[in-house]
């Protein structure tokens, strides 16, 4: 039986996310509960919108926790598993963790796909985990009206190797460690317009672990690390700027992208999640062309680690990514905000 799981899901991978706009609403809502004082032991919580939350253990090491679930974003089962576990992991090595163990959250339609093909599923984060050199441990399933698969990650993390996202310093110089276009590419997939020569790259993309942040996160000079996922480049970098009250430049020519995008934004293979992003922090950027909107607005899945890199340190970071074989992508670069009222965001 042959199965296209994106045929099953009215929404694709991080293209899922609730609108940030959306979220700012839903966390504000919540009610304080009387009597609870906040708990000195958790360093990372909501109030930075973090990769993950990070509980002090009193040893000099913290626990991370994470966890992260969306509907198919590629049709084939195997391949859906990977890219979800990929993503998952990713929020652990964005705080210069070390994954410990997953569990699984499946949603599953059991009247309409059969329970083999949700295997093939759990059998593709089961491949990724190992790469990841963790279990797949256990986890819980429900029948749903769609697929829905994602983790539940446990980390830990050396106090002095956690890597927040509100901690980038002026002067800092900012790293991509993968292309954009994920977004782009899948939902030209999704239409049937995709290019054979472009097949695999998001998948590709999608299944590279960020196992470079545990180390990028052991360089004293690496000041904040984040990951690049469904509010896309810019809506991840103005967390980064807000968080640390910075001012971020960006170079449009230096950012990578995984192939000619232009060809695939002429056909308006355009995600709705880069709408709903634009919509929800436009307000704080400069005035972007269609193109910028639709590139640096992109749901990412499973995308890169954006990282803030003091000028002293780069070239022990470079030494890293080569070492790794991973190539080197300054974007742009962090500096003061005179104004209070200017965009958090300069594009040139």
């Amino acid at each position: 039986m042959t199965v296209r799981l994106t045929q099953y899901s009215h929404g694709a991978g991080c293209g899922c996310k609730i609108a940030p706009q959306v979220l700012d609403r839903i966390l504000q809502s919540q009610l304080p509960i009387n009597g609870i004082v906040p708990d000195p032991r958790l360093l990372v919580g909501n109030d930075s919108r973090d990769d993950a939350a990070v509980f002090d253990l009193g040893d000099g090491t913290a626990i991370v926790s994470t966890t992260d679930f969306f509907m198919p974003i590629v049709d084939d089962p195997f391949d859906f598993g990977r890219v979800a576990a990929t993503n998952a992991i990713s929020d652990i090595y964005a705080m210069g963790g070390t994954p410990l163990m997953a569990i699984a959250i499946l949603g599953w339609p059991v009247n309409i796909l059969p329970p083999e093909v949700a295997g093939m599923v759990i059998d593709g984060a089961r491949a990724i985990c190992s790469e990841a050199g963790i279990s797949l441990a256990g986890g819980h399933s429900i029948d749903a009206p769609e697929p829905i698969f994602g983790l539940a990650v446990t980390g830990r993390v050396a106090l002095d190797n956690l890597k927040r996202n509100d901690q980038a310093q002026a002067g800092d110089s900012l790293l991509l460690t993968k292309p954009l276009g994920v977004g782009i590419l899948t939902t030209a997939e999704k239409k049937g317009i995709l290019r054979s020569q472009d097949t695999y790259l998001a998948r590709d993309n999608m299944v590279q672990l960020n196992t470079i942040g545990e180390q990028l996160a052991q360089v004293s000079g690496v000041n904040a690390i984040t990951d690049v996922t469904g509010f896309g480049l810019l809506g991840h970098l103005l967390e980064v700027c807000r968080g640390s009250q910075l001012l971020a430049s960006i170079e449009e020519h230096s950012i990578p992208l995984l192939t000619d995008l232009d060809y695939y934004l002429d056909q308006e293979a355009i995600p709705g999640g880069s709408g709903r992003n634009f919509a929800s922090y436009g307000q704080d950027l400069p005035p972007l062309t269609a193109r910028q909107k639709h590139i640096f607005c992109d749901p990412q899945t499973s995308g890169g680690l954006l990282v803030s890199v003091a000028p002293d340190a780069k070239q022990e970071v470079e030494q890293l990514l080569s070492q790794k074989q991973l190539p080197v992508h300054w974007i742009g670069s962090l500096g003061d905000k005179a104004d209070s009222l200017a965009p958090w965001v300069q594009v040139n």
